[in-house]
């Protein structure tokens, strides 16, 4: 690795269907900002290159936040009119493949609002000694994950919802321990969503139930 940082690709693309609630789980409210919000500002934050993989559905909620340059919408349609495959392993692909020149890439969630700036910065740092890393807590696996610039390949060449356990499997990966339950929750469900509103998300101070373990694995495979 060189001196140049990795980039992180926010994935804000997906339908969110396991969340029952009225509109989509980006656009819930916690606090004073919705869940895309926490998650972006902490990213921002981070002064890391940056880039948000979205749908044209959502990039409304996007925009106000980042600059066009770092919003990337994934077609609905293809030329000839034929739905476009989408899925969590078009949108790492799409998010790499538009950043390739990066020296490496943490993939990130939209859906993490208490995920702290240092525990990115911290993922971040130690893509210099390994090809693929992961920020944990308390022993347990969270996000982000990041893949250095050697796995660009078999980044780009990831589909539909095929996630990247596959390459966990074939490359060294280590854990980065972060003082950061964020790391390990989301918003999948109702449920995920009333319980973080129940707490400050300045100041996480409990780790996501099942649901958020199940999104977790969703991402690794």
């Amino acid at each position: 690795m060189n001196q140049r940082r990795p980039a992180v690709v926010v994935l804000a693309a997906g339908r969110g269907q396991r969340f029952r609630g009225e509109g989509h789980k980006l656009e819930q409210v916690v606090g004073e900002e919705t869940v895309l919000a926490h998650t972006l500002r902490q990213a921002i934050a981070s002064e890391l290159p940056l880039v948000v993989v979205t749908s044209a559905a959502l990039a409304p909620l996007v925009s106000p936040h980042v600059a066009a340059r770092d919003m990337l919408v994934l077609p609905d349609q293809d030329r000839l009119g034929r739905p476009m495959p989408v899925g969590m392993g078009h949108s790492i692909a799409a998010g790499v493949a538009a950043t390739g020149d990066a020296p490496g890439w943490l993939i990130l969630p939209a859906d993490m609002p208490m995920l702290r700036t240092d525990t990115l910065l911290a993922v971040a740092q130690a893509l210099s000694d390994d090809p693929i890393v992961f920020a944990q807590y308390r022993g347990r696996r969270g996000h982000p994950v990041g893949f250095s610039a050697e796995l660009f390949s078999e980044l780009a060449a990831l589909k539909g919802d095929e996630g990247a356990r596959r390459l966990l499997a074939r490359f060294p990966s280590q854990p980065v321990e972060v003082d950061d339950p964020g790391v390990l929750i989301d918003v999948d469900t109702v449920e995920d969503l009333q319980r973080l509103r129940g707490a400050d998300p300045s100041a996480p101070t409990a780790p996501a139930g099942a649901s958020g373990q199940r999104a977790r694995m969703n991402l690794l495979g």
